[in-house]
Order: C-alpha cells, then structure tokens, then sequence
C-alpha cells in the first residue's frame, strides 16, 4: 500500500491491474522492480548503472536505458539526466 500512496503522490494518474503484481516480496510494474522514495537507494541503482568498468560513463540515455531495464519509479529519468549532469567524467 505504501508504493501505492508514493506513486499517485507522484501524479501517477491511473494504477492498472494488469500492469502491477507482487512477486517475492517485491512490487513489480510490468516486470520491473518499482523502487520506494528512497534517494539514497535510487542514487546507488544510477551509479551501479552509469559507472561500468567496462565501457565507463555511459551518458544519460544510455544509462536511462540500462537502469529501466529493470527498475522503475516515477521521474527516473529525471534522475538519470540530474545525476549525469553532475558527473565529472561526463564533462
């Protein structure tokens, strides 16, 4: 009930069945894990994705990408191009 309240907070405007489940004690939206509001897990989840060993600082849309391939939450990419816009090595 608590992501429930978050997400029409967030303006949300329609919450469809279909679209929303729980799984092993995890809130999913159409597969992907929905994260609470919680900044600090949210900035993790954006740097684990942006920051690769391999390929470096992926950008914001690439990052975007990778980070709703499995997550979602309302504004994340937002987030995404905030936390980009603040990186150094994108610079």
């Amino acid at each position: 009930m608590k992501a429930v309240e978050e997400i029409k907070k967030a303006g949300v405007k329609m919450l469809r069945d279909k679209e929303w489940r729980e799984e092993d004690g995890l809130i999913l939206k159409e597969k992907k894990v929905y994260m609470p509001k919680d900044k600090a897990l949210r900035v993790k989840i954006i740097r684990l994705h942006h920051h690769t060993p391999i390929g470096g600082c992926g950008g914001q849309w690439k990052t975007a990408e990778m980070v709703t391939r499995n997550f979602w939450w309302p504004g994340v990419t937002r987030e995404v191009k905030q936390y980009v816009e603040g990186c150094d090595a994108c610079q």
